[in-house]
């Protein structure tokens, strides 16, 4: 059965004694998107991966994979979905074809489709040349790309990437995007991915901008920064509050004062700074002009910026608990 929506999430909710990790969400997943979920640590992206994932038994609501429940069909979950976690769940004393042999037969892959799968989707990731080596002498990169290459091991529907390049230098990230965006080409695959990397989520087709349990937006990357409003003048000064004045008493337009720098939106920058420049007495130290990004589209939703934290206390006891089921 065709579903154009492979995965459906109503009201879904989940707490830890007084904390609400995810705080009654709904949305949909189409099928052979890349779909992202946006937000700093703490908001809740992992803990929804991990009740979709059949990990964490929600509180309430509920949530359908391929057509089946994650609540009262839990194993025809686990066939339809892979999944790469934040910290390595490989054995390292293994060879990496020994860490997809296991992941196989767990998940009842008959031998023969085994042999044939090996190489394809250790090609995909550029480790069949390293099938042999024992997995601790793996760099950090070539680790998650073995896990991904496992989460495929199986054919899944959907692939959950959780923060799927935390950790990694800029480089190794940029490839590790390489292989999930071949992934979608080639296989069609549905990709549901986690990330507070702002840049990351200009790959997805879609986006969901996730704050303290609740999902705030969900719209395309370029639909999100019309949020914004428009182009994005940041200007310094000796005195910013005494230039805040001045914008505010000649311009009608929407002014932020951020870090002893103000920053204005307007809807086309190249004409307006002459404008600014022409009526303005007070002395201005720099400015800069640019497009809105996912960041500001963030700082407007939430009133904060994402920051790339170590993960929290919080963060820590989810994940024990998510091992823990």
């Amino acid at each position: 059965m065709h579903f154009m929506n492979i995965i459906e999430v109503k009201n879904l909710t989940k707490r830890y004694d007084k904390l609400t990790a995810v705080d009654d969400i709904s949305f949909n997943v189409k099928q052979g998107e890349i779909f992202g979920f946006l937000g700093p640590n703490g908001a809740g992206k992992s803990t929804t991966i991990s009740m979709l994932a059949t990990l964490l038994k929600p509180d309430s609501g509920q949530a359908t994979i391929d057509g089946f429940d994650v609540g009262s069909q839990r194993n025809s979950v686990r066939q339809a979905i892979g999944l790469v976690f934040q910290d390595s769940s490989l054995d390292d004393r293994l060879t990496a074809q020994e860490n997809l042999y296991f992941h196989a037969d767990l998940y009842h892959v008959e031998k023969q489709s085994f042999k044939e799968r090996l190489p394809e989707v250790l090609q995909l990731v550029d480790l069949w040349d390293r099938r042999g080596a024992i997995v601790k002498t793996f760099s950090g990169g070539m680790k998650r790309r073995l896990e991904i290459a496992r989460g495929l091991i199986h054919y899944p529907k959907v692939m959950f990437l959780d923060e799927p390049t935390i950790g990694l230098d800029p480089q190794t990230r940029f490839n590790i995007w390489h292989y999930i965006l071949k992934l979608k080409k080639e296989k069609e695959m549905t990709i549901f991915m986690t990330t507070h990397y702002l840049n990351e989520a200009e790959y997805c087709d879609r986006i969901a901008i996730v704050d303290r349990g609740k999902i705030v937006a969900l719209d395309t990357p370029a639909n999100l920064k019309k949020i914004v409003g428009g182009e994005i003048i940041t200007l310094t000064a000796a005195d910013p509050l005494k230039l805040k004045q001045a914008i505010a008493r000649r311009f009608d337009l929407k002014i932020k004062e951020e870090d002893n720098k103000i920053k204005i939106e307007v809807a086309d920058g190249e004409k307006f700074l002459p404008r600014l420049f022409n009526e303005l007495t007070e002395k201005i130290d720099s400015v800069e002009l640019r497009k809105p990004t996912l960041d500001d589209v963030f700082l407007t939703l939430t009133g904060k910026k994402i920051r790339e934290e170590e993960a929290s206390s919080k963060d820590l006891m989810r994940r024990r608990m998510r091992m823990k089921h």
